[in-house]
């Protein structure tokens, strides 16, 4: 418990870098659009004009961050050839984000569809870190 940092509350900016043509409620009013949003609190590590790092509040590892586009992507399996930049970038701000995180090794982890684990229908990057894991995964 003593080594918990506060949550991150930044303002609420007025306009944010969706595709406006993209946006629907659903995955708006997901907890992930909320944070984007900056309507609710999060433990912010990374923050660009593109996508967001916080901290997991049900962390699996010692190190568990998500990593999230602020365009609206439902799932991995919904993602388009024109989602091709967003998920480029993502993935090349990784490994930046897991420095930051003094973390040498770690896993990355994408779950698509309920049946998968995903519960927050917002696409999000699981950065795991700071114990070995094993394979296969759960």
């Amino acid at each position: 418990m003593g080594c918990e940092q506060p949550a991150v509350v930044l303002p609420v900016r007025a306009s944010f870098p969706f595709r406006p043509g993209r946006l629907n409620s659903r995955v708006m009013s997901t907890l992930f659009g909320k944070i984007v949003r900056k309507e609710i609190p999060a433990q912010i590590v990374y923050e660009d004009d593109q996508c967001m790092a916080f901290h997991d509040l049900h962390p699996q590892a010692p190190v568990h961050v998500l990593i999230i586009p602020k365009q609206e992507i439902a799932k991995l399996g919904d993602a388009k050839q024109e989602d091709a930049a967003v998920l480029g970038h993502l993935m090349t701000k990784v490994p930046e984000i897991a420095r930051s995180l003094n973390l040498r090794d770690f896993r990355v982890v994408v779950n698509s569809g309920a049946a998968a684990g995903q519960t927050v229908f917002h696409l999000h990057l699981h950065l795991l870190g700071g114990r070995p894991f094993s394979w296969p995964p759960g």
